[in-house]
């Protein structure tokens, strides 16, 4: 089997890429930090016109009609840039929800007991199998109170008594978004690996690159050696769409995105730790992802159950279409 992307994949993540540059560069990434990561509808919306939240809608329904590997391209991409908003829940909500395909709904999700993302924006809330919005869902956020979040471009509610565990969500769909997260946490530790090299490149030190220094090039040769392996999990899980197989992918991505960010941050040194560098928003965004979908021991337990079994596939579609800071955001 042949896992190159193809042409067409490769023209699809450029495209998103070339989206992403134009409509949310460094500029537009630090107005959001100082908005405290309240949405641009705008941003939302283009998003939508670009086919991002109806990418496996099918084409009959006014959607794109591509598969799960597509889908991980772009969630990449949206990675790589740290594009914020619950953009995994908007997109398993297409389809679903009224306005959600065409980035005219902001959709989040209820993940366990974790705090939920972006609630006090959002249109509809996914809990289980059910959708909240309407009275239902004003109900829902005015029980919620807000919670401190690490991570600037992430706002969190903690709602008392109302939980998802991963078995109340139908078929596929729970794997589905732990997957898409664990391609934008792919991104994120794409882009932060090309953040060290190129800071090792341009900072001289004792009239040399500290790059010629063997313990950067140590750090930077680790995190290419974790990304590398994460993608491939990431891109052969997304074939498949096999639990175990996306659960073993969200454990690689998890521990690149996180490790990965916490090298970067210490090639750049002194001048990593200021807020005016990018290098921590990755790594508290990669936090939070790495506690959400499939998070640490729920994916280490499913990974661990279905070693030595024979498995039957999962009913994905994936291969159709070609106070103290909390972490959470089921996003």
């Amino acid at each position: 089997m042949d896992f190159q992307l193809s042409d067409d994949q490769r023209a699809l993540r450029s495209g998103m890429r070339d989206l992403l540059d134009a409509v949310f560069d460094r500029d537009r990434l630090r107005a959001a930090v100082e908005r405290g990561g309240t949405l641009d509808r705008s941003l939302w919306r283009e998003l939508g016109a670009a086919g991002f939240f109806a990418l496996r809608v099918p084409e009959e329904a006014g959607g794109v009609g591509l598969g799960l590997p597509e889908a991980v391209l772009l969630f990449e991409e949206a990675g790589r840039a740290l594009l914020p908003g619950p953009l995994v829940a908007t997109h398993l909500a297409a389809g679903l929800v009224k306005g959600a395909a065409e980035g005219e709904a902001v959709v989040t999700a209820v993940d366990g007991d974790l705090p939920v993302a972006h609630l006090a924006e959002a249109d509809a809330v996914l809990v289980g199998a059910d959708v909240l919005v309407g009275e239902p869902l004003h109900a829902f956020v005015a029980a919620a109170r807000p919670v401190r979040s690490m991570d600037p471009l992430t706002p969190l509610h903690r709602v008392a008594g109302r939980t998802a565990e991963i078995e109340a969500y139908p078929g596929a769909v729970p794997y589905e978004g732990a997957l898409l997260t664990a391609a934008e946490q792919l991104g994120s530790a794409t882009r932060t690996t090309d953040m060290a090299v190129q800071h090792a490149g341009d900072r001289q030190q004792f009239g040399s690159p500290i790059g010629s220094f063997q313990a950067v090039k140590h750090l930077c040769a680790d995190m290419l050696a974790r990304t590398e392996p994460a993608r491939a999990a990431v891109y052969a899980a997304a074939v498949t769409g096999d639990p175990v197989e996306i659960a073993a992918a969200k454990l690689l991505a998890d521990e690149a995105a996180v490790r990965n960010a916490r090298d970067c941050l210490q090639i750049h040194g002194g001048m990593g730790f200021t807020w005016e560098a990018d290098v921590h928003l990755h790594l508290k965004r990669a936090w939070l992802r790495a506690a959400a979908r499939l998070g640490g021991a729920a994916a280490e337990e499913l990974l661990a159950a279905g070693l030595g079994t024979a498995r039957p596939r999962s009913g994905s579609s994936a291969a159709s279409g070609g106070g103290t800071p909390e972490a959470g955001g089921g996003g």
